[in-house]
């Protein structure tokens, strides 16, 4: 697995993220949403830069221009619910792109601290051969990622996998580097210290679907 993370230089990116993990303006819904989008915008400009483009010539007002456009085909996939103001900001660079939706949640069937991840709703394209772009905010444990993974393409083969997260622990990432093939990416925007003993990103920033789109039962 190849990782990215695109926090280590100074960028407009680490302002982002230091609203969305601050608990005054976190407050604030619809700006926690605006920058979540607008760090997946970031995020879908550098995994832009990997992907393969083809020559076109186009016809301006006063000639013909020689330039380039995306080759590849893109499948943007979100785990829902928390995923969906990432999944705008990606689609705000990919247009063009396919989309799909997977559900995935821990559930505690002790009601205690230990979880099983169960995947119960899909709707997706096909994307045999295209780049598969899965998009979730919280990288944990990285359980709900492979068993996402597993559920998606037990038939279908990518071109290539491209895992999108805002926030990871180094335990999810060694995870994923341990259980998922050699052609995927897995970009970041920042890693943080470690998980804590419910299993909860430290210092992270919450439960990044209640923030955005309120508290859940």
């Amino acid at each position: 697995m190849h990782l990215h993370n695109i926090s280590e230089n100074n960028s407009i990116l680490n302002h982002f993220l230091a609203q969305i993990r601050d608990i005054h303006i976190q407050k604030d819904s619809m700006r926690f949403r605006k920058n979540i989008e607008r760090i997946g915008e970031i995020m879908a400009y550098e995994l832009s830069k990997t992907l393969e483009y083809k020559d076109i010539d186009v016809q301006t007002p006063l000639g013909i221009k020689h330039t380039t456009t995306i080759a590849d085909h893109v499948v943007l996939c979100s785990i829902l619910r928390a995923g969906l103001a990432l999944h705008t900001g990606f689609m705000n660079i990919f247009d063009n792109a396919e989309n799909g939706f997977v559900s995935a949640y821990r559930h505690h069937y002790n009601n205690d601290d230990d979880f099983e991840i169960l995947v119960e709703y899909q709707a997706a394209p096909s994307f045999e051969n295209k780049n598969l772009i899965l998009i979730d905010p919280m990288l944990a444990t990285g359980q709900s990622i492979v068993a996402v993974l597993n559920k998606l393409h037990l038939e279908q083969k990518p071109k290539e996998i491209h895992i999108a997260v805002v926030i990871a622990a180094p335990e999810g990432i060694e995870y994923l580097q341990k259980n998922l093939p050699q052609n995927c990416h897995l970009w970041i925007a920042a890693i943080d210290e470690k998980l804590n003993e419910k299993n909860y990103i430290v210092p992270g920033l919450g439960d990044a679907g209640d923030l955005a789109y309120g508290s859940k039962l």
